[in-house]
């Protein structure tokens, strides 16, 4: 609830001290891109490893060419974690920016607050939906590495 004088200390205070929920958030989406950088690097480096191992013969080409295509899915979800993250990250920024702009109160600005917060957590369920298909993703491929190599009974 917004106060009836906004401008003074006390409004003021009020907006700030709203305006940290949506904060909050913004610095978890900041991990979560970290997060997922990482694992875009980690993918980078296994391609690069791929790609600079020779295979001379045709089974080998085979299992690289199937390694590829489990790597370049597992960089299309991460696509879309990303991407709902950063949508994310701005829909947060645009609620603080709402609740600052908020001084003038009236119903128009409840429902942009109301918008821009309920997208950001929307887009922070569906970032974190792609992840835990990703993270889903790659742990079936590191058993199916492993069960392959005889190192591992499933």
């Amino acid at each position: 609830m917004i106060p009836q004088d906004p401008t003074s200390y006390d409004g003021v205070v009020h907006i700030i001290q709203l305006s940290l929920s949506p904060i909050f958030l913004l610095s978890a989406v900041a991990t979560l891109l970290g997060t997922f950088t990482t694992r875009l690097a980690r993918i980078s480096d296994k391609v690069n490893a791929i790609l600079d191992a020779p295979s001379r013969d045709e089974v080998k080409a085979r299992e690289t060419s199937l390694r590829l295509s489990y790597l370049r899915r597992r960089t299309h979800i991460l696509d879309v974690a990303v991407i709902l993250a950063a949508v994310s990250g701005a829909f947060t920024c645009g609620t603080v920016l709402a609740l600052f702009f908020s001084i003038v109160r009236d119903k128009t600005a409840a429902n942009l607050l109301f918008g821009l917060f309920g997208s950001a957590i929307l887009c922070t369920l569906g970032a974190l939906g792609a992840f835990l298909a990703e993270v889903l993703l790659a742990s079936r491929g590191i058993r199916a590495v492993a069960l392959n190599s005889g190192r591992l009974v499933d």
